[in-house]
């Protein structure tokens, strides 16, 4: 008995290292199944181009991202640039309105166009219906004229002349009453009372609609008798 249970202990001590063998072999195994499992998973990934498409989808990132970056990066190309450019509100660099064309202005008041681009049309022609017949002042000579008005603008400028001819027609009437046989003498009085009765009727539609509009006036007849 003595012998039996000595030998004991010598018989654990050898399976001991048989133990340790299988716990590694089965170590390895795990890692050669996952090490398996991850190339397989890999190889899956890269055939069907996963990281292509990932590294695609950062570079178009990337681009918009620059894209946005030039278009709000700079104060000379967008932003509050509007100097020069003919948008927005028309107005210079400095803040102040830009100046008004030749020929598009009233004293007193500035002309705008009822076009919300402010862009100006063709050429647009009224002529009025009736002669104006009017005494010179001081003298039995009379005065007849028929009026052609221009405009650069459109149709609006034409239907608000139609709308308040009555009231430019008596306008420019006493107008006419003003002129007398010494100022007929002067070589461009036809020309001065041209401009005298574009400003009269630029006048009576900014008074009565905020706008005039009207850029030359032309006779189309002209008689003193």
């Amino acid at each position: 008995m003595a012998e039996e249970v000595a030998a004991a202990p010598e018989e654990q001590a050898e399976g001991a290292p048989s133990k340790k063998k299988l716990i590694i072999k089965i170590v390895l195994m795990v890692v050669a199944v996952l090490f398996i499992i991850g190339a397989s998973v890999g190889g899956t990934l890269l055939a069907t181009g996963f990281f292509s498409k990932k590294e695609q989808a950062k570079e178009a990132v990337d681009a918009q991202l620059d894209k946005l970056e030039g278009e709000h990066g700079g104060g000379d190309g967008h932003g509050d640039a509007k100097a020069g450019d003919g948008h927005g509100d028309a107005k210079g660099g400095d803040g102040q309105s830009a100046p008004a064309k030749p020929g598009a202005e009233t004293p007193g008041k500035e002309l705008v166009s009822p076009d919300a681009d402010n862009q100006r049309w063709k050429f647009n022609y009224y002529s009025l219906e009736k002669a104006m017949l009017s005494n010179l002042s001081g003298s039995r000579k009379v005065m007849q004229v028929t009026l052609t008005i221009m405009t650069h603008y459109d149709d609006r400028v034409i239907k608000n002349v139609k709308t308040h001819e009555l009231a430019l027609r008596a306008g420019i009437l006493d107008l006419m009453r003003t002129k007398t046989e010494a100022d007929l003498k002067d070589p461009d009085f036809r020309k001065q009372l041209a401009e005298e009765i574009r400003v009269v009727i630029n006048s009576l539609l900014e008074k009565y609609e905020g706008f005039g509009g009207i850029e030359e006036v032309m006779f189309s007849e002209f008689v003193v008798q």
